[in-house]
């Protein structure tokens, strides 16, 4: 009887003592990250049939356990995930913001400056320090352009260095995620009991993997847990850790991509597969926002340089050059240079593949100005041996043909403000990156004959117009204005056309003329005529397939009687004449980009409008994110958070269990010695 008391009363002093430990156990763990809260459980030791009925004998401690939900761990898990991917994107794309909006770094300064300046010279075109003005502006907007551009591609460089690091840290937690795999193996199977601290751990390197990129985990019999991330590559298998790899983008070489390793070597994965945490906000920033504001940067400084320069090719010089003047001349018709579309051929393409480029289109006119097609976006042209395909990477447009020259006669309908040419055809499989302007903006520079002498700016317009002196009627001759393909019709210069019977003739045999704007006409011979309008444009066409039809543009007014002749002549001896720097002035204020739909400034106000709104997207989505991970944890912690009156509560509680099986072992001890004095007698 005795023996079994004493036996009760240790059981019970051993079980309150493990209660006491884990409590303590909690409480210097209450801040521990990752920590989930333990808790004894206890068990009846079988009971004695004593003939009488069974008497208890006591208890046993069964096993420690966590308190523990896989739903709610995996909940902070995606929740994190998401919260770290979106604080992410909202600071990268923060920098581009407050690059794109600052009052005096950001572009709109610049182009009022370049445009100030060609009103300068506007002013009064022979004044050579209004010259120097303009060439002045135009090198500080090229030099802002750069610097944005430059500024992006530090990003992209930035981003590669933060793969680097993001993608080493993943691999550092998938090898000790693989190791602690392994213990908590051993442990349990030795032990047959849970091996909660080293769990504990496992579970703070998952979450703390996730702050990474989105993981999902499944488990195993033997304890371990395998961790997949994108559609199913696998990062730790057991205690495998396979880990991820950087490497080099196959269609974009100044990109970095993130791969899996197998036998075959580095296998890239596709960025739409990595998703969550820090990684997954990279890329994500990278395809969606950096991508696109670096091409629509660059689209605004092609498209300024080619409608400019169009513009400058219609004029003279101070020196009385232009496009008529004979070879060999100084004329430069270019006041801006920018590269041509960059074409990166994947190096995944079969063997032979040809060299695919680009250029730019030349800008149509457009009521007396330019405008360009250029989007905002990068192309993938592939083929599969019988066509050619031509992809618009931002919204999935398509194009497809027989071939590349095929494929520009389709464009012309639909437009994109470049051409593309190969040096044979394209074999099935192959695959090129064409990027139109992503690099533009860093590569725009003014003309170094322009800079070294700024009479090469052609502030005139190459032709005049006169009315003879003889003339007996009352009527006058506009100024007169030139457009692509003028220079075909400088062997026709000086031309006087007459007026006879209500009809204009002496037009040179063989060329054509619309009134208007309308359909050319056949000039036959010299005594062909136009009918004459009052007031209306008459063109002598350089250039029939523009749309109107362009050429030398002049108009006639008044009532002229038969015999009157109006002269159209080179433009000799014209230093104050400002005819086509005015026309250039008026881009400012055109529908120069987007095919005719936005000026310059308006286009790069509408990229930082769309840039901001999409900052402010990636803040309110990080807050709400911030906001669910918080209940997500808050409802973990619910369950597996040490709450210290609660722990402190437990203390009190087992310490009474405690005492109180200590009584009992002392009354049992009392008994026992009475029953040995009784003996002893």
């Amino acid at each position: 009887m005795g023996s079994g008391i004493l036996g009760t009363g240790v059981s019970g002093l051993l079980a309150a003592q493990h209660g006491l430990q884990t409590t303590e156990h909690n409480i210097a763990n209450a801040n521990t990250p990752g920590y989930t809260r333990q808790r004894v459980l206890q068990g009846s030791n079988a009971g004695v049939n004593t003939g009488s009925g069974f008497l208890g004998q006591g208890t046993h401690v069964a096993t420690v356990e966590r308190l523990y939900s896989r739903f709610l761990t995996e909940q902070v898990d995606r929740s994190q995930s998401g919260a770290s991917q979106l604080d992410t994107y909202a600071a990268q794309i923060k920098q581009i913001d407050n690059l794109l909006a600052d009052s005096s770094a950001s572009l709109s300064p610049a182009l009022q400056g370049f445009f100030d300046g060609v009103a300068q010279v506007a002013a009064n075109p022979s004044h050579l320090p209004s010259r120097q003005t303009l060439v002045s502006n135009a090198q500080g907007l090229s030099a802002r352009y750069q610097s944005l551009g430059t500024q992006l591609a530090q990003m992209y460089d930035g981003i590669n260095g933060e793969i680097r690091d993001s993608v080493k840290a993943i691999n550092s937690y998938a090898e000790q995620i693989a190791r602690l795999n392994e213990q908590i193996g051993l442990a349990q199977a030795s032990t047959g009991h849970s091996a909660n601290d080293l769990l504990d751990t496992r579970d703070y390197l998952v979450a703390q993997l996730n702050t990474l990129i989105r993981a999902r985990s499944s488990a195993n019999g033997d304890g371990s847990i395998n961790i997949f991330v994108g559609n199913g590559q696998q990062l730790v298998v057991g205690s495998q850790s396979i880990g991820l790899a950087v490497t080099v983008s196959a269609s974009d070489p100044s990109r970095l991509a993130v791969g899996v390793t197998s036998n075959a070597g580095v296998q890239e994965m596709p960025e739409s597969l990595i998703s969550g945490g820090a990684l997954g906000g990279l890329l994500a920033f990278r395809s969606e926002s950096l991508d696109r504001v670096s091409s629509d940067l660059g689209r605004s400084a092609v498209s300024l340089a080619l409608t400019v320069n169009a513009q400058s090719a219609l004029g003279q010089d101070l020196l009385g050059q232009s496009n008529l003047s004979p070879p060999p001349s100084g004329f430069t018709p270019e006041l801006f240079t920018v590269a041509e579309p960059g074409v990166q051929a994947d190096n995944r393409n079969p063997a032979g593949s040809p060299r695919v480029s680009a250029s730019f289109t030349t800008p149509p006119p457009f009521s007396g100005n330019f405008y360009t097609d250029l989007v905002a976006s990068d192309y993938r042209l592939t083929s599969d041996g019988a066509s050619v395909t031509l992809t618009r990477l931002a919204d999935k447009r398509q194009w497809t043909a027989a071939d590349l020259a095929a494929l520009d006669v389709q464009l012309q309908g639909e437009p994109q403000g470049f051409s593309l040419a190969s040096s044979a055809p394209l074999p099935a499989g192959a695959s090129y990156l064409v990027q139109p302007t992503r690099d533009a903006a860093s590569k725009i520079a003014v003309n170094p004959a322009v800079v070294a002498d700024p009479r090469l700016i052609p502030a005139a317009a190459p032709i005049r117009t006169s009315a003879s002196a003889s003339n007996t009627g009352s009527a006058r001759v506009s100024p007169g204005s030139v457009g692509p393909g003028y220079e075909a019709l400088g062997a026709a210069l000086p031309l006087a056309v007459v007026y006879e019977n209500g009809q204009l003739r002496n037009f040179p045999a063989g060329t054509q003329v619309s009134i208007d704007g309308g359909a050319p006409q056949l000039i036959a011979s010299t005594a062909s005529g136009v009918p004459y309008t009052s007031g209306a444009s008459v063109t002598l066409v350089g250039a029939a397939n523009t749309t109107p039809p362009s050429g030398i543009t002049f108009s006639i007014s008044g009532v002229p009687n038969n015999g009157d002749s109006f002269v159209l002549a080179r433009n000799a001896g014209a230093t104050a004449d400002g005819r086509n720097i005015l026309a250039l002035a008026e881009l400012q204020t055109r529908d120069t980009m987007s095919g005719k739909t936005a000026s310059f400034q308006e286009s790069y106000a509408q990229l930082v409008s769309e840039n901001g709104n999409r900052t402010r997207q990636a803040q309110i989505g990080g807050e709400a994110q911030k906001a669910l991970l918080k209940q997500a944890q808050e409802s973990r912690d619910s369950l597996s958070g040490v709450n210290l009156d609660e722990e402190a509560a437990n203390l009190i509680r087992y310490q009474q269990a405690y005492q109180a099986s200590a009584k009992a072992l002392q009354i049992a001890t009392d008994l026992f010695d009475t029953i040995l004095g009784i003996a002893g007698r």
